[in-house]
């Protein structure tokens, strides 16, 4: 659901997400995106994928840190999983 929050309203998922400082990023990068699109009379419309792009991989980088963080607890707090060799 985040995703497709992404694509079509970037800076508000990266806000939902918690990361306040790449939604600002992102609405700057949205904001200079259309005014050269605009300028330029429409001939690169494909700007306007740059600030999704960079909501859906800031969005997927934070996830992952989160899985991996809660995998380096699990094992700091049970120990290593049974059968791993050192």
């Amino acid at each position: 659901m985040i995703y497709i929050l992404a694509v079509f309203l970037p800076p508000l998922a990266l806000l939902l997400n918690g990361q306040p400082f790449a939604a600002v990023l992102n609405l700057v990068l949205l904001a200079v995106c259309v005014v050269l699109t605009v300028l330029t009379l429409f001939a690169f419309p494909f700007l306007l994928l740059l600030p999704s792009a960079h909501a859906v991989i800031a969005i997927a980088m934070r996830r992952d840190d989160r899985r991996h963080r809660e995998i380096v607890d699990a094992i700091e707090r049970h120990g290593p999983p049974p059968g791993w060799r050192r």
